[in-house]
């Protein structure tokens, strides 16, 4: 099953500079953390911050991240915290950023049928596993960091996803409005759509991952995958 290969495979550091032909530079998360004039000082203070915010949440969950707790546990004052990530979404949307990046990776440059080499169709049907076995290891981080919705579509690294299927879509169903279309699909992959689905309605993961399968096949009028 096409699941089963997102169980098993890791997935690579970030890229710096290979990007497949015919790819937006946009699909690439940048940010002032990213930019190699970033005072060396303050990079180490933000993995600082980063590294304590992560140990927090593996000792006492997402909800005991707070500014207050991540500024104590790296002994740092909780302005520096503030002017670093602005407020708690946005610090928990920074936790995100580098698995965010891992994706992106995997569907920029990785190996096929995620990455480049496979047909559209099957980029397509790999990338909504893929994002949904992520989104599961990491629901409880997602939820949190997504909880004002006027942010979380705006935020780069969904408006990179977004592009990607509509870039796959474009090349799968061109006479389709593949914007509108693509923010269909990513509705299935949504963060609390998932929640609902696998906590409270019980469903296995599983269940999903073929179920996605099953929507880009209809969805793009394709020959069922194998």
């Amino acid at each position: 099953m096409l699941y089963a290969v997102f169980m098993s495979a890791s997935l690579p550091s970030f890229p710096s500079s290979q990007e497949p032909v015919g790819e937006p530079e946009l699909l690439q998360l940048s940010s002032a953390e990213d930019n190699p004039c970033l005072r060396a000082d303050a990079a180490r203070n933000r993995a600082r911050l980063l590294e304590a915010a992560a140990l927090l949440i593996a000792e006492h969950g997402v909800a005991g991240v707070t500014m207050e707790a991540v500024a104590a546990a790296a002994q740092v004052g909780k302005g520096t915290v503030f002017r670093r990530f602005g407020d708690r979404t946005g610090l928990l949307m920074a936790l995100l950023d580098h698995s965010s990046k891992k994706l992106q990776a995997d569907f920029l440059a990785g190996p096929p049928p995620l990455g480049p080499g496979a047909p559209p169709v099957e980029r397509l049907r790999a990338f909504g596993v893929a994002v949904l076995y992520r989104a599961a290891e990491q629901l409880d981080l997602q939820l949190a960091a997504q909880s004002e919705s006027t942010r979380r579509f705006d935020h780069p690294s969904l408006r990179a996803l977004h592009m990607h299927v509509t870039i796959l879509l474009r090349q799968i169903v061109p006479d389709a409005d593949c914007e509108l279309l693509a923010r269909a699909l990513m509705g299935y992959l949504d963060p609390a759509m998932i929640h609902h689905l696998t906590r409270q309605c019980g469903m296995p993961l599983e269940r999903l991952a073929v179920g996605w399968v099953d929507l880009v096949d209809r969805v793009t009028g394709s020959e069922p995958s194998c």
